[in-house]
C-alpha cells in the first residue's frame, strides 16, 4: 500500500515523524491509526531496518526512516493529511510518482518479502 499526502505528487509508505516520547514502532502504530484508521500494535510489525534518502516534499532535506513489514488485509481509509491510499502490485507501483525512499529502498524490500 502506498499513500499520497494532500497537495503533493509523490506516493510513499504510510508513517510519519517520531514524537519525543515514542520509539519507532509506537510512532508507526499511532500514524497508521491517524492516517488510515488502522489499529495496530507493535507486535504486529516486523522490523526491516533504517534507511535514508532525499525527502520527497521538502527541498534540500533528507529523510531517515525505520521501515517495518505489516502483513494484514484491510480497507484503506485515508484520513488526516492523506489524499489517497492505494493497493498496488510492485509492477504497478513502479509506474507511479514515488518518493525517493520508496523508489530506492521500499520497492526492493517489498519484493524481497513477497
Amino acid at each position: 500500500m502506498l499513500v499520497r499526502k494532500r497537495e503533493t505528487a509523490y506516493f510513499m509508505q504510510a508513517g510519519g515523524k517520531i514524537e519525543t516520547d515514542e520509539n519507532p514502532e509506537d510512532a508507526l502504530c499511532r500514524e497508521l491509526e491517524e492516517e488510515l484508521a488502522l489499529s495496530v500494535v507493535a507486535s504486529d510489525l516486523e522490523a526491516v531496518g533504517t534507511y535514508a534518502s532525499r525527502a520527497a516534499n521538502e527541498d534540500g532535506c533528507d529523510v531517515k526512516a525505520d521501515l517495518f513489514i505489516l502483513r494484514r488485509d484491510f480497507a484503506a481509509s485515508p484520513n488526516a493529511e492523506l489524499a489517497e491510499a492505494v493497493w498496488l502490485t510492485l509492477d504497478e507501483a513502479r509506474d507511479y510518482p514515488l518518493a525517493p525512499l520508496t523508489r530506492d529502498h521500499v520497492l526492493d524490500i517489498a519484493a524481497a518479502y513477497s
